[in-house]
């Protein structure tokens, strides 16, 4: 299970890295010049993706088509329905935006993109998901919250890597917020509410909405028993359609041997619960994208 551990642990921060990016809906626009690529392969023990702005140059490294899809119209992974492959093929972009261009834009542009040079098709629907809300356990979080940010923080360069291998893998978040997997758990420093339901939806048998109505950021850690976290550490790497080197049989008993009360209790352990109930979601359908994208 080498490929999986190397990679399935980083997912979630691609999600996580789209906070980087305004959450209203952007006008759309297009980058003034823009290069798509087709990813190097991952190395068989390890993987490196990447979200990079620096002035006015915008690079994303080895994200997939359904992360890039997440960006474009603001939607998380599991809102998006479509061919099984846009999990598992991933681009290099380079793009540069135009002149007075704000990073507000760049969720549109992104959009564009995909338009333009994979033929995207898509529509808006709803759907109803069951789902895990994330609320404030009887008697209050238990976390410690992270200092604020220093006056004018967060307004320059945007940088946000991740990487990982067989012996764990990491995320830089930007902004101080950070987090390490490994040791059958993971570290988080700086990070929201909204950001822990997203990267516990990729781990859980259903997605996770931040219901806490808590605003700030916080420093905590989680510890899973070592089959509660293969498991989980598995099923988000089908979710990602990253290629899981393993029998049908064994991925079967992997998932058959966890009980999920570990994840449970863990975020129990810092004042919160995951309550199971259904709500309805905005879903994007996608209706046609190409493989391969048109020429530069």
């Amino acid at each position: 299970m080498s490929n999986m551990n190397a990679t399935s642990g980083l997912i979630p921060a691609l999600l996580l890295s789209l906070a980087a990016f305004a959450q209203s809906p952007p006008p759309l626009a297009e980058f003034e010049v823009a290069s798509v690529k087709p990813s190097a392969p991952p190395g068989a023990d390890s993987l490196a993706v990447g979200i990079h702005i620096d002035g006015a140059q915008v690079r994303c490294a080895s994200l997939s088509l359904k992360d890039y899809l997440a960006l474009a119209y603001n939607v998380k992974n599991y809102q998006i329905s479509g061919p099984e492959w846009i999990a598992s093929e991933r681009f290099d972009i380079a793009a540069k935006l135009p002149d007075g261009a704000a990073r507000e834009q760049i969720r549109g542009m992104v959009q564009a993109l995909l338009l333009d040079r994979f033929q995207l098709k898509a529509h808006r629907d709803t759907k109803e998901f069951p789902v895990y809300a994330l609320v404030v356990a009887k008697g209050g979080p238990k976390m410690k919250e992270s200092a604020p940010d220093a006056a004018g923080a967060g307004r320059g360069n945007i940088d946000i890597t991740a990487g990982g291998s067989r012996g764990g893998s990491g995320a830089d978040l930007g902004n101080g917020s950070s987090f390490t997997m490994g040791e059958n758990g993971f570290d988080a420093v700086k990070l929201t509410m909204t950001s822990f339901a997203d990267m516990l939806a990729r781990f859980a048998d259903r997605p996770v909405l931040d219901m806490t109505d808590l605003k700030g950021a916080y420093d905590f850690s989680l510890r899973f028993s070592p089959e509660d976290f293969r498991a989980m550490r598995l099923r988000a790497a089908m979710a990602a359609g990253v290629s899981v080197s393993l029998p049908p049989e064994t991925m079967r008993a992997v998932m058959e041997g966890a009980s999920g009360d570990s994840l449970f209790a863990a975020i129990e352990a810092l004042g919160l619960k995951l309550d199971a109930r259904k709500a309805p979601l905005d879903v994007l359908v996608v209706d046609h994208i190409e493989k391969t994208p048109s020429e530069n």
